[in-house]
């Protein structure tokens, strides 16, 4: 089958795309040492001829023969290597014109010999790249090499581990290993999107929006970090309370998102029961509006980088032994036993539990809805310990809190 753009775009309009990409890419690359007072390796008419080139050279290569695209390419390079010695004579240093006018080149050829899309992405994200010079140089000075390396690592365990793991179930449990290892990565990356996003943004919006984006990290860590804040700043205490709540009450919507992911065909047997709590958490954060910026920072800085390797492996080990847990307690002790295990599991980290009650192929619904709410209103109960016992000037206004949205999970696990 045809792709739509050799069905819709005739050459003289690819070639227009040619050379209107060509000239975009040229245009930048004038601007630029218009701005720098540098040396103009090539302008707006130049970069467009080398793109016309690229064009005509594959059109040729139809006509005469598969040389005269390498010929042609081969020409620009030597046009290249000329321009960079002459520059170099002149005290000035860098190779990104010249590489650019390869580019142009081999864009204007795949204008022709590609789906358009891929020329047009190149010469889109070229220029931007180009353009973005100055911005991107200054990311790489804030760059902090903790965060680069672990960067590294999760696109080593995305794109390297991912890949090579089988896809097929072992024992009697079910345990796929690629499906196992594709819940580390989308919890790391959700993760991993909220530590970065709480760096940036922490320290300048205060506790409220520290709580908002910590939760996307760990609900259970900010709730520790916020009651931490407020002991050590007692001024302080009402706002890292509103802030543990709130990132509380992101946890029930990073879990639906985590559910939708996973098991799709289970979101609507729940999803506004967790809208509701989360809502309800919501509410109880809401107390005053003036929140001090000043212990944002703190908070910030205790928040560690969610993505290394030890924690993705433990949450592996823990989503497998739960796995196994559920299956074994549900086998012998039935009903009653995977909701005492759902309590019981709510003083930790709740996620590698909910995940592996929604993965199992032969999961009774109506009882995974419960084992999911009674783990996060035992979560929520553990929080509100938490807090109370590190903060215990404000323990009335945190145990009333909690205390209201626990028992608010009851009449919503009872009544399904």
């Amino acid at each position: 089958m045809e792709s739509m753009s050799d069905l819709t775009l005739s050459m003289p309009l690819r070639f227009f795309i040619a050379l209107a990409l060509s000239f975009l890419v040229g245009l930048e690359r004038e601007r630029s040492s218009v701005a720098t007072k540098g040396r103009v390796f090539a302008g707006v008419r130049t970069y467009s001829l080398i793109g016309v080139y690229g064009f005509g050279c594959a059109w040729l290569t139809r006509v005469d023969g598969a040389w005269i695209l390498p010929a042609g390419l081969i020409s620009i390079v030597a046009l290249a290597l000329a321009g960079f010695k002459a520059k170099q004579k002149e005290g000035h240093v860098g190779w990104t014109s010249e590489v650019t006018a390869l580019l142009t080149f081999i864009m204007g050829a795949l204008c022709l010999l590609a789906d358009i899309w891929f020329p047009m992405a190149l010469g889109i994200i070229g220029t931007f790249l180009l353009s973005e010079k100055a911005k991107l140089e200054k990311y790489v000075e804030h760059l902090d090499k903790t965060e680069f390396l672990a960067v590294v690592k999760f696109l080593i365990v995305t794109l390297i581990i991912l890949p090579v793991l089988p896809d097929q179930d072992y024992t009697d449990f079910n345990l796929n290993p690629r499906k196992i290892w594709q819940i580390v990565v989308l919890v790391s990356a959700i993760g991993f999107s909220g530590y970065f996003l709480t760096k940036k943004f922490g320290n300048r919006m205060g506790l409220w929006l520290s709580g908002l984006l910590g939760g996307i990290v760990s609900s259970t860590a900010v709730t520790i970090a916020m009651g931490r804040i407020a002991r050590q700043g007692p001024g302080q205490g009402i706002h890292a309370l509103q802030a543990s709540i709130l990132a509380a009450s992101v946890m029930y919507l990073r879990i639906l998102v985590l559910i939708w992911f996973i098991q799709p065909n289970f979101v609507p047997l729940i999803w506004w029961k967790l809208v509701a709590l989360s809502g309800v958490g919501l509410l109880l954060s809401i107390c005053k509006n003036s929140i001090g910026p000043g212990k944002g920072a703190a908070y910030a800085k205790t928040v560690k980088n969610p993505f290394e390797l030890k924690p993705a492996l433990i949450f592996a080990s823990l989503f497998v032994i739960l796995s196994v847990v559920t299956v074994l307690v549900t086998k012998f002790y039935g009903e009653a036993g995977l909701l005492t295990l759902a309590a019981a599991v709510g003083v930790t980290d709740i996620d590698p539990f909910i995940l592996s009650i929604v993965s199992q192929p032969e999961n009774i619904q109506i009882l995974t809805v419960m084992a999911i709410l009674v783990s996060m209103m035992s979560n929520t109960i553990a929080k509100g310990v938490y807090f109370g016992v590190l903060t215990k000037n404000i323990w009335k206004s945190t145990a009333w809190r909690y205390g209201l949205w626990a028992v608010l999970h009851l009449p919503l696990i009872l009544f399904n």
